[in-house]
């Protein structure tokens, strides 16, 4: 992971990476803290004693040092190397660590460039099979949970109750935990993008709304769907099926090369057009991995061009205040000749 990395850095100068998604991503180790250092010719890992025997015995491509106090050994390092230019992630530090950082590192430069963190957003949005492989595995348990909870919603379950049930039922599975805290919304609650399962009992003629994924190997799974209780109206029906047709017309044009503006406009003007203009407020989705929302998105603003390899999800929504909301998501993952959707569970409208 850090050769691309160390081949853009001069002899004099050197990467420091401070935040745990990007730390993760370099050494492949869960840790709550440290630090890695990538120069032009090594990369070093600075971990505490609480992940150090851990640490010493899975991380490869770092030299793991035992750290007690971070700062200094840093500056250290940057002599032993001779480094006098220190580039961060400037997207996550703080501008309190950015000024401790400055006094504690000098006359060690540290630069405001933000070409790194541009260079990490775009290598982690390309995947390695090896990441791809445990993105499918946790989209593998979120299926899982929805064929479990299809049987288990009925009339006078809490939302609550849902969202506790399937939570356990996932971690149960194998899941590291869940990918966010889930969502699971009903009735008027369902018109709500990101409502909190609250104790509303679910009745007969609700939508409930359950959006969830899990975690394999650090890596997420986002998904979301929604299913009826009792009965639809013809209104609910009509919903339903806008957002689908939306859905299947955006993950149609998926593929390498096209523009992500472009792709969340195909969703937008089939909901738009159908009379919901007020009802989709959200763009149509985003990258997934070790973060549930990478870059880049399907969003009107985002004119990012796909490439083969990136893990996005496709989410249109309708969502009518005070009275109902739909959502579908699947996960696809982008390939030069189209997409392939990772998400296997069904779309059609299903009645409990």
């Amino acid at each position: 992971m850090t050769a691309k990395i160390m081949n853009e850095l001069k002899k004099t100068e050197a990467l420091l990476i401070l935040s745990e998604p990007n730390r993760f991503y370099i050494t492949k180790f869960s840790s709550s803290a440290g630090y890695v250092l990538v120069t032009a010719e090594k990369s070093y890992f600075l971990i505490d004693f609480r992940y150090y025997e851990k640490a010493k015995h899975t991380v490869s491509g770092c030299e793991v040092m035992l750290s007690s106090s971070p700062l200094s050994e840093i500056k250290e390092l940057c002599e032993k190397n001779g480094i006098t230019t220190l580039y961060i992630e400037c997207d996550s530090v703080t501008v309190g660590k950015y000024k401790l950082l400055e006094k504690e590192l000098s006359p060690v430069s540290v630069s405001e460039d933000s070409k790194f963190d541009r260079m990490l957003r775009d290598m982690r949005s390309v995947k390695s099979e090896s990441e791809l492989a445990l993105i499918r595995q946790a989209q593998e348990l979120t299926d899982k949970t929805f064929a479990y909870i299809t049987d288990r919603i009925t009339a006078g379950r809490t939302e609550r109750e849902i969202m506790l049930d399937m939570e356990f039922y996932m971690r149960k599975l194998g899941s590291e935990g869940v990918s966010f805290d889930f969502i699971v919304v009903s009735g008027k609650n369902s018109s709500l993008p990101h409502g909190v399962p609250t104790d509303k009992k679910i009745e007969n003629g609700d939508f409930v709304t359950m959006d969830f994924g899990a975690v394999v190997g650090g890596y997420r799974s986002d998904m979301t769907r929604t299913v009826a209780v009792g009965g639809v109206s013809e209104e609910q029906k009509l919903v339903y099926n806008t957002v689908l047709k939306a859905q299947l017309a955006a993950i149609e044009k998926i593929k390498s090369g096209a523009v992500c503006s472009e792709i969340d406009k195909i969703a937008r003007d089939i909901i738009y057009g159908a009379g919901y203009k007020n009802c989709f407020g959200h763009a149509l989705g985003h990258s997934v991995g070790i973060e549930i929302h990478e870059n880049p998105s399907f969003s009107p603003r985002c004119n990012t061009v796909l490439k083969s390899g990136t893990v996005m999800t496709v989410e249109p929504g309708i969502y009518i205040e005070n009275k109902f909301g739909v959502r579908i998501e699947d996960m696809v993952f982008v390939t030069d000749g189209g997409c392939t959707d990772i998400t296997k569970s069904p779309k059609e409208l299903i009645i409990l």
